[in-house]
């Protein structure tokens, strides 16, 4: 396409009339100034938006329910112990909740997770223990007071929660028969300990603290 106000501006007026003729007569478009580039027209889309309604409806769709564990998962062969308990800080349950979500984890099912978190009852009132001087057992580290020297790990290792945690599980998973044992049997299996009876005193208490990782129980909340 061709300017003409520039071969205007440039030409003799008595020249002016012809180059417009002879633009016209071989079909060239003829502009009088510079036009902006047309833009395109939207297209059609048969897409509609959605709506927040159908947003949370869909969301609420998607979302599943996570059901607590019973009483029998939790506790197949009941209480067999007098139990003892204590209102945990927010440091002990995040420790229990720790060895939950391992156990969640490891797709193990909640009786593991009750029998984990009573040994650590147990062995550290669910504190996470560093070296404790002269009143330290041995080499005994973290939640489960496992020691270096037994080949459980570093202390570094040892006094992650969820390391010592998986190490427990690891061996718990080893013990033949363990879902089938009184929980004081199972943890004994794992831990060697000199007091292989006191686990059993924590069952209940371990029970409430997975229940309450569901929202359910004495101490839910």
């Amino acid at each position: 396409m061709v300017n003409v106000d520039l071969i205007r501006k440039h030409m003799p007026a008595v020249k002016r009339a012809s180059v417009r003729a002879v633009l016209a007569a071989t079909g060239m478009a003829v502009l009088t100034g510079f036009a902006a580039p047309a833009t395109a027209a939207p297209q059609a889309t048969d897409a509609k938006p959605v709506v927040k309604s159908e947003q949370k409806a869909e969301t609420h769709k998607k979302a599943k329910t996570v059901k607590a564990p019973t009483a029998s998962q939790l506790m197949p062969l009941g209480v067999n112990a007098e139990q003892a308990s204590f209102a945990p800080t927010g440091e002990q349950k995040a420790n229990a909740d720790a060895i939950i979500k391992v156990g969640k984890e490891m797709k193990l099912p909640p009786r593991a997770w009750v029998i984990a978190v009573a040994t650590a009852a147990q062995e550290s009132t669910l504190n996470n223990l560093g070296h404790l001087g002269d009143q330290n057992d041995h080499d005994s580290l973290g939640l489960f007071q496992q020691r270096p020297s037994a080949g459980w790990g570093s202390p570094d290792q040892l006094t992650d929660p969820e390391y010592a945690a998986r190490a427990f599980y690891e061996g718990l998973v080893n013990v033949p028969g363990w879902q089938d044992m009184a929980l004081t049997d199972a943890a004994q299996a794992v831990q060697v300990s000199a007091f292989p009876y006191h686990y059993a005193k924590w069952e209940k208490l371990a029970a409430n603290l997975v229940l309450a990782e569901y929202g359910k129980g004495p101490l839910a909340g």
